[in-house]
């Protein structure tokens, strides 16, 4: 136990210290944010959980990123609850009371790992499915948009290229 977790640990590590060597300018995501949320603000808590599992990183993609921008902007223009879109991507959801940030959505949908049975491959006490798109070791792309709702709540929507979660299959 003790070796696993000193293994997870440097993996950890290392990644948050390759993380932060990445230069990419955010300018063009800028335009679609409606917050101060960047992409790197998505993907740097969803990259460090995919390393825990050793399962490759994500890369931002800026045209998921405008789908589930768009998608937002019409959940938060309804009657602001969360409904999935019928579109071709993996999709998580969340909803919160005021300007809810990246972080907390995705800390959100990560926290479901302690549901995630990996040897059954299936969720005990409360759902998962979330978590397991998150970690999903298929999916390679991530974008990720917010909507703000007239009542003061936020929706954020995140997509993954190419899906996941299939029924049978497991995250990793």
């Amino acid at each position: 136990m003790f070796r696993k977790v000193s293994i997870e640990s440097l993996l950890l590590l290392l990644l948050i210290n390759y993380l932060t060597q990445i230069d990419v300018s955010f300018a063009q995501y800028s335009q679609h944010s409606q917050s101060h949320d960047s992409p790197d603000n998505y993907l740097r808590p969803h990259n460090v959980a995919r390393a825990l599992v050793r399962v490759n990183p994500l890369r931002w993609d800026f045209d998921l990123a405008t789908v589930a921008q768009d998608y937002a902007n019409q959940l938060a223009a309804g009657p602001c609850s969360l409904e999935h879109s019928s579109g071709p991507y993996g999709e998580n959801l969340a909803m919160g009371s005021g300007d809810m940030s990246a972080a907390q959505a995705v800390a959100m949908w990560i926290d479901e790992k302690s549901y995630y049975d990996y040897y059954s491959n299936s969720c005990h006490g409360s759902a998962c499915g979330h978590y397991t798109q998150v970690v999903w070791r298929g999916s390679a792309r991530l974008g990720c948009g917010k909507g703000m709702c007239a009542n003061g709540a936020s929706i954020i929507v995140c997509n993954y290229d190419p899906a996941g979660n299939y029924i049978g299959t497991k995250p990793y």
